[in-house]
């Protein structure tokens, strides 16, 4: 049973709980050591779908910079197997500091020749009722579109965010 302790207000996991906590470790870690190919599909997942919103307009420019102090970055992928989709597009829009969502906030890239990529922006403001957060829409051929959400914590300079996309069928 959890604890909480009476001087410092933290709480502390109980014996059961950290055993709980163990044997799940224990779990993974023979997964993990399990075939490559059960590895890769676990590795693997797509990227969930997360709102739109009101604010997506399509065809954001191409650029390499919607802002500064953050930093994006990561790769376009494909299920089942995590093969990097080079010249899939990446859109992204997101509020301004003042929480307010403008044309200087919203851009696009092609992903590189390994899946890649990378642009820098302003940390998203306060918008009313939801977390900081930044949009991002990829397409790719032969992929089925997707929306979803980057949630940021507070004060990050930089987060990596793979897009994992599933074909159509």
């Amino acid at each position: 049973m959890d604890q909480k302790h009476p001087e410092t207000g933290c709480w502390r996991r109980g014996p059961l709980a950290e055993l709980a906590t163990a044997a799940a470790a224990l779990l993974v870690m023979i997964v993990a050591a399990g075939t490559a190919n059960t590895f890769a599909a676990q590795a693997c997942k797509p990227t969930p779908p997360d709102m739109e919103g009101p604010f997506y307009t399509p065809e954001a420019p191409l650029r390499e910079s919607t802002g500064s102090g953050l930093v994006i970055r990561g790769r376009l992928l494909g299920t089942p197997d995590c093969k990097s989709l080079p010249g899939g597009r990446i859109e992204w829009w997101q509020a301004d500091r003042q929480g307010r969502y403008d044309d200087a906030h919203r851009g696009s890239q092609i992903a590189g020749a390994d899946g890649t990529y990378r642009f820098s922006t302003d940390f998203p403001g306060v918008y009313p009722g939801r977390p900081p957060h930044i949009h991002i829409k990829a397409f790719a051929p032969g992929h089925r579109p997707l929306t979803t959400q980057l949630y940021l914590r507070g004060g990050e300079t930089e987060a990596a965010f793979d897009i994992v996309l599933v074909p159509v069928r």
